[in-house]
């Protein structure tokens, strides 16, 4: 055989074999590659994604923590507020109470006053009379002692 034709033969196959590689094995190749490609591609971007996700979440978290404790602290400052309310009108109402009951005993005490004045006037009314019953030693009739009394009451 001659050496040409050789060459020339295994240029021929391999132009043939590269023919075939190209048409039937390289296009699956490169579609798998490129798929490969693209699922990297597609995990790294929802791996972006599911980070961005969980900052935004972290966040919503965040802003619903400080709006929690800012509620918490505006139930706090109404709770007081509340109880100094409370605190301010059971005070009120005690002092009230104090009033009335100290305007009830003062009129019951000017009340005992008065009865006592009554009652001293018409002792004293009543020895006086018999004081002057015995000074007279005679006795005085009951329409005039009645009106003796009347008069030493009022005149007292």
């Amino acid at each position: 055989m001659n050496l040409n034709a050789t060459l020339f033969a295994q240029m021929v196959v391999f132009l043939i074999l590269a023919w075939f590689v190209m048409k039937f094995v390289w296009p699956p190749l490169i579609r798998a590659l490129d798929e490969r490609a693209r699922k990297i591609a597609d995990g790294l971007a929802a791996a972006e994604k599911g980070k961005s996700d969980l900052a935004d979440a972290q966040k919503r978290i965040d802003k619903s923590l400080a709006e929690a404790r800012d509620q918490g602290q505006d139930r706090i400052a109404q709770a007081e507020k509340r109880a100094q309310q409370a605190a301010e009108e059971i005070k009120a109402n005690a002092q009230a109470e104090a009033a009335r009951i100290m305007a009830a005993a003062k009129a019951d005490a000017d009340q005992q006053l008065v009865n006592a004045r009554e009652a001293l006037r018409g002792e004293v009314a009543a020895l006086a009379v018999k004081g002057a019953e015995q000074i007279l030693r005679r006795e005085v009739d009951q329409k005039t002692h009645a009106d003796l009394l009347n008069q030493l009451k009022a005149e007292l």
